[in-house]
């Protein structure tokens, strides 16, 4: 290219930009031909835009649509202008848009998120409800409809026109104090206009970040759903799942998170459907959750469908209240676990929160009830295991005789020690297992405990989550990006109580070491859990050294030491002989006579 032809392109582009600039139109011209436009359109669709009863907002929305489809079912319903409608007490306030004629956000009132802004569950047009109709051949979607507000006394209805006598509609009520928002679906003269005889609801929400941590919440957060004369049961907490239920009738499902939930109970139930969840990678989005149900259709007659939507808190106490067994949605743990946080753990933690003390305290009395109870076995195990200590020197010497390259024998002299002095080897370690479902309960019972959410105690400021009280700024493998104090705290003690009870057992050798290493893997594992399970299992501990310190004083080493060397001096035959001991004793026999055949038949 020469340079004149260049110096001519130049300026050609100069003047467009020039014209482009100077002779634009102002913004005040353009917003007045989008409204213009947009009165055109709706006037020619028939559309008449009442105001909500309570709050409205409109906002333009004017999709190109053809005119096929606009002459097709509900064409004067595909275009119209956005409306808002608020239905609101003293527990949820819920947006309503006759755009599908859906609730478009729903906010729990009376709690912030962590971040201290208001709790909304789900909000915007991604979120989809709505039925699916056959028509003429055609799927209708009633998400994609622009429905007609009907005002109403502190009810929402909204309706969608097929013809005069012809139309889909649906309302919302919400009473002062309830967390339940009452729906009904009325297909008015539509029984011979919709195909098949199935009805499809298709719901999807994307689910908000409420918590601190967003990869904890995702792990206690999962779509629900119940069959009747079932538990209810949820899909996958870790990955993407889809799932058919083709069971049995379907009482309610429910878009869990680890806190709150939105759950939709029809009356007559659902026939089948599938449940869908997809993990979020976005900020600030927990899991998209997807339901498309079955209602059934008889088209003999108008049909009508009640339902009860719960918006609010995974509260125990507060779903049971609610009926339909959605409080099964807290986890409380596998069998036994659950029976024990439902029926013991539960019970004793709302007596205690009947006296409106700090958490931190209630955590503190409940662990002590918990300590009281358990006295019995943690004593039992005690004297079993000072026993084996002072058996020790005696066992060294049985060792130093039979030597270490015939196990067997060496396990059938102990065995006779044992039976000789009355001792069971495993007497230390039956109450300690009885303890342990206990233990274990709690790993459940915290975590998912909604009235430790936002409580404080101590520099922890919210005993649901961890407590960050070092932050790295980068991410530590096995540790994370913080380190919990009361983690830390827990986990010092539970490696000082290592080293007082192989002091009581006489724990010797490789047996010495491995309680060491379990306290450090639970540091990496706990560090991200609540402070609240953390500061528990610290109680536990500083507990059972005052236990075992209350223990030793009562517990006489000569005493013991000398009702063993009397149970020896006794004649075998007065010796009862436990049925444990007997078997133990066969296997070992067996053990050595076919190490015996073996060796032969080398």
């Amino acid at each position: 290219m020469d340079r004149n032809t260049f110096t001519g392109l130049f300026l050609i582009m100069i003047v467009l930009a020039g014209s482009f600039y100077f002779f634009k139109p102002s913004e005040a011209e353009i917003k007045k031909e989008q409204e213009r436009i947009t009165a055109d359109s709706a006037k020619k669709a028939g559309v008449v835009n009442t105001p909500a009863p309570i709050v409205a907002a409109a906002v333009a929305a004017t999709p190109v649509v053809d005119s096929a489809a606009l002459n097709g079912p509900f064409g004067a319903n595909i275009t119209g202008t956005a409306q808002t409608s608020v239905l609101e007490n003293e527990n949820l306030k819920l947006t309503l848009t006759n755009k599908g004629g859906k609730i478009l956000s729903v906010e729990v009132k009376g709690h912030q998120t962590y971040n201290g802004k208001p709790v909304i569950l789900f909000d915007g047009d991604q979120n989809k409800f709505g039925l699916n109709l056959n028509i003429r051949g055609k799927i209708v979607s009633t998400n994609d409809l622009y429905f007609t507000v009907v005002p109403g006394n502190g009810l929402v209805t909204m309706r969608a026109n097929y013809s005069a006598d012809k139309y889909i509609e649906y309302s919302y009520n919400l009473k002062p104090g309830s967390s339940q928002v009452s729906f009904n679906i009325n297909l008015n003269g539509l029984n011979q206009v919709i195909q098949n005889n199935t009805i499809a609801l298709n719901w999807e929400a994307t689910l908000l970040e409420q918590e601190k941590s967003g990869k904890k919440e995702q792990e206690h957060s999962a779509p629900y759903y119940k069959y009747a004369d079932k538990n209810p049961d949820h899909l996958s907490i870790a990955k993407d799942e889809k799932e058919e239920l083709k069971e049995g009738k379907i009482e309610w499902i429910s878009f869990k998170q680890q806190f709150f939930s939105a759950a939709l109970v029809p009356k007559d139930g659902f026939e089948k459907g599938d449940l869908e969840v997809k993990v979020s990678t976005e900020p600030g989005k927990i899991k998209w959750y997807g339901a498309n149900m079955v209602l059934p259709f008889n088209q003999l007659a108008a049909q009508s469908y009640a339902m009860v939507f719960y918006f609010g808190t995974n509260k125990f106490d507060t779903l049971k209240a609610q009926g339909y067994e959605l409080e099964k949605q807290v986890d409380m743990g596998y069998w036994p676990l659950k029976y024990i946080n439902r029926f013991i753990v539960l019970p004793v933690f709302k007596f205690l929160e009947s006296f409106d003390w700090s958490y931190g305290v209630i955590i503190l009395l409940l662990t002590i009830a918990l300590k009281v109870a358990m006295s019995p076995l943690t004593y039992k195990s005690y004297l079993s295991m000072a026993k084996m200590r002072i058996l020790k020197p005696e066992m060294d010497v049985i060792k130093a005789k039979v030597g270490d390259d015939n196990p067997t024998l060496l396990q059938q002299e102990y065995l006779k020690l044992y039976k000789q002095v009355g001792v069971n080897p495993l007497g230390g370690c039956l109450p300690m297992l009885l303890q342990l479902p206990f233990v274990m309960a709690f790993f459940f019972f915290f975590p998912n405990l909604f009235e430790l959410r936002g409580e404080s105690f101590l520099w922890m400021k919210d005993l649901s989550t961890y407590d960050d009280f070092i932050k790295f700024g980068f991410t530590i493998p096995f540790i994370g990006d913080h380190l919990s104090l009361m983690c830390v705290l827990m986990t010092i003690s539970t490696l000082i109580y290592t080293y007082f009870n192989n002091q009581i057992s006489g724990a010797t050798g490789q047996m010495k070491y491995i309680g060491y290493i379990m306290p450090i893997i639970f540091l990496g594992v706990l560090n991200s859990y609540p402070s609240g399970l953390n500061y528990y299992y610290f109680l536990a501990n500083m507990l059972t050294f005052a236990q075992q310190f209350l223990i030793k004083t009562m517990v006489d080493d000569e005493k013991i030491h000398r009702t063993l060397q009397e149970n020896k001096a006794k004649p075998v035959e007065k010796k009862k002989k436990s049925g444990f001991s007997a078997k133990l004793e066969d296997y070992m026999r067996q053990q050595q006579q076919a190490a015996a055949q073996q060796k032969k038949n080398k």
